[in-house]
C-alpha cells in the first residue's frame, strides 16, 4: 500500500485512508468472539496450540497442561509482509465452555493483556507469511481457557482457542471391560469408569462435579456433563456405567492421509503436482467411501497434522503454502451435505470445508489451501437421514484416544476448577 499511495495526490491518499478507516471499524464491528476453536481472518493459517515440552512431536498433544508445570506454546501464520501489533488475552471459563464469573485478578497474577514480541519473517517461500509464536503465560486457578488474540483493538479478534490447565487432584480407574464388542455395538465405543475423590473435600458431587469426554481431540462431537450411574458416598467414589447411549462415541475409522512433505518428491497418496503456477497446486488420489469396507488397522496420527519441509530445512519459516485439491468419488450425491474434516481445520463445518458435487465427474471435490506437511483427514456427512459415518464406516477396533476432563465447582472460588484430566487410549496399536 505504501509503495502505491507514493505516486498519489495527496487528497487522493486521504480518501483512501478514510475509507480504510471506515473498512477497519466494518470488520470490528462485525466480530464476534466465539468460545471455541475459530480463526476470524483468512490470511491467518495453521494455528496450533500445544505443551511445549522438549518433544519432537509434542505439537500433536492436546492443548492441555497442569496447574504446577505450564508450557503450553501457540504458533500460528500471518500471511502477510509487515508484522502486526497482536496481543493475547485469557478468559476463564465453566466446565461448558461459557465464560465464568471470575474477575482477570482471581486467576490472573498480572495484567492480562500480553504482546507477541516472538516472530520470523518467511524465507524465499511462494506465499510470504510471518511466523508468530507465543508463550502462554500461567494461570493460577485450574480450568478452562479461552485464548483470544487481537490487533491493537481487543474488539479486533483475530483467533480463539480453547485450553486446559488442571490439578491432578482425583483419580480415575478405568474399567477394563470394554464396551462395543457386542453385536449391537460394533460401531460404537464406550468405556467404564470410576473416580476417586478421598482425597479432597466435595460436599455435594451429583451436583458439583462434571465430566466431559472428547475424542481424538474434536471438540464438535464431544460429550459434555456426564451423569454418574452410581455415588458410592462412604468410599468418596463416583461411577461411571451407564449403558445407554449417553457416554457412547461412534468408533470411526482410522483416518485417511496424505503426505506433502516434499514439493519436489510428493509423497504417499498424492498425485500430480503443478508448478507452471506459484502457489504450487495438488491433487492427491481419489478417495472413495469406506463404509462397506472390512476394517484393517492401520496406524495414524488420530486425525492430527505435521508441518514439516524435508526439501529445505526449517518448516516453520520455509514451508511452502500451496492449493491442495481433495476428490471423493461417490457417482452420485449424498442426502445432506459432506465436509473435509481433521485437526488442521478443527473440524469445523464451514463452507469453505464443504465440498462441491461434481455431476460431470461424479466426485465430490475441496480445494484447501495449506501448508507443507503430513495431514490426516476424513469426510462426514451431515444429513438428517443419515449417520455423518456412511462415507468412512464405524468400527469399534479403531484405535481412538479419549481425553476425561472432570471439574468441581466448589463454594469458593465460584467457578468450576479443572481437578483431573486424563488421557485415555482405546485399542492402542
Amino acid at each position: 500500500m505504501k509503495r502505491i499511495s507514493a505516486f498519489l495526490h495527496p487528497i487522493a491518499r486521504t480518501i483512501i485512508s478514510i475509507a480504510l478507516i471506515f473498512f477497519n471499524s466494518g470488520l470490528l464491528a462485525q466480530k464476534t468472539l466465539s468460545f471455541s476453536d475459530e480463526v476470524y481472518e483468512e490470511q491467518i493459517k495453521t494455528v496450533q496450540l500445544y505443551p511445549n515440552m522438549g518433544g519432537a512431536q509434542d505439537f500433536l498433544q492436546p492443548a492441555a497442561t497442569q496447574v504446577a508445570q505450564q508450557n503450553l506454546l501457540l504458533e500460528f501464520d500471518d500471511l502477510q509482509d509487515q508484522r502486526s501489533n497482536y496481543y493475547v488475552k485469557l478468559i476463564h471459563c465453566n466446565f461448558d465452555w461459557t465464560r465464568s464469573s471470575l474477575s482477570d485478578l482471581d486467576f490472573m497474577d498480572n495484567y492480562n493483556e500480553y504482546p507477541l514480541t516472538d516472530y520470523q519473517l518467511s524465507g524465499t517461500t511462494h506465499v510470504r507469511y510471518i511466523h508468530y509464536r507465543f508463550q502462554v503465560p500461567p494461570v493460577k486457578l485450574p480450568g478452562n481457557y479461552l485464548l483470544m488474540l487481537y490487533r491493537d483493538d481487543v474488539k479486533n479478534i483475530v483467533l480463539s482457542r480453547r485450553m486446559m490447565v488442571y490439578d491432578s487432584q482425583i483419580g480415575l480407574t478405568k474399567d477394563d471391560l470394554f464396551i462395543g464388542q457386542g453385536a449391537l455395538n460394533r460401531a460404537m465405543q464406550q468405556f467404564n469408569f470410576i473416580l476417586d475423590y478421598s482425597d479432597i473435600t466435595i460436599l455435594n458431587p451429583m451436583e458439583t462435579v462434571h465430566v466431559n469426554i472428547r475424542q481424538n481431540q474434536r471438540w464438535d462431537n464431544a460429550k459434555f456433563n456426564l451423569q454418574p450411574s452410581f455415588l458410592r458416598d462412604d468410599q468418596s467414589q463416583l461411577e461411571y456405567k451407564s449403558q445407554d447411549d449417553s457416554r457412547q462415541f461412534s468408533g470411526g475409522n482410522e483416518f485417511r492421509f496424505v503426505d506433502f512433505r516434499s514439493l519436489n518428491n510428493p509423497g504417499v497418496n498424492t498425485g500430480r503436482i503443478i508448478k507452471s503456477v506459484k502457489p504450487y497446486e495438488l491433487y492427491l488420489a481419489i478417495d472413495v467411501p469406506r463404509a462397506e469396507v472390512a476394517y484393517s488397522q492401520t496406524k495414524d496420527l488420530d486425525g492430527c497434522f505435521i508441518i514439516d519441509n524435508i526439501d529445505y530445512g526449517e518448516p516453520a519459516t520455509t514451508g511452502n503454502y500451496l492449493y491442495v485439491n481433495f476428490a471423493l468419488k461417490t457417482g452420485s450425491p449424498y442426502e445432506g451435505d459432506v465436509y473435509l474434516v481433521g485437526k488442521f481445520n478443527d473440524y469445523r463445518r464451514t463452507e469453505e470445508n464443504k465440498m462441491k458435487f461434481n455431476a460431470a465427474s461424479g466426485m465430490y471435490e475441496s480445494r484447501q489451501f495449506v501448508k507443507q506437511g503430513w495431514y490426516e483427514y476424513q469426510y462426514i456427512l451431515a444429513s438428517k437421514n443419515n449417520a455423518e459415518t456412511v462415507i468412512e464406516g464405524s468400527h469399534f477396533e479403531t484405535e481412538n484416544v479419549y481425553e476425561v476432563a472432570i471439574y468441581n465447582h466448589p463454594f469458593r472460588p465460584n467457578a468450576d476448577l479443572l481437578i483431573g484430566y486424563y488421557l485415555i487410549p482405546v485399542n492402542p496399536h
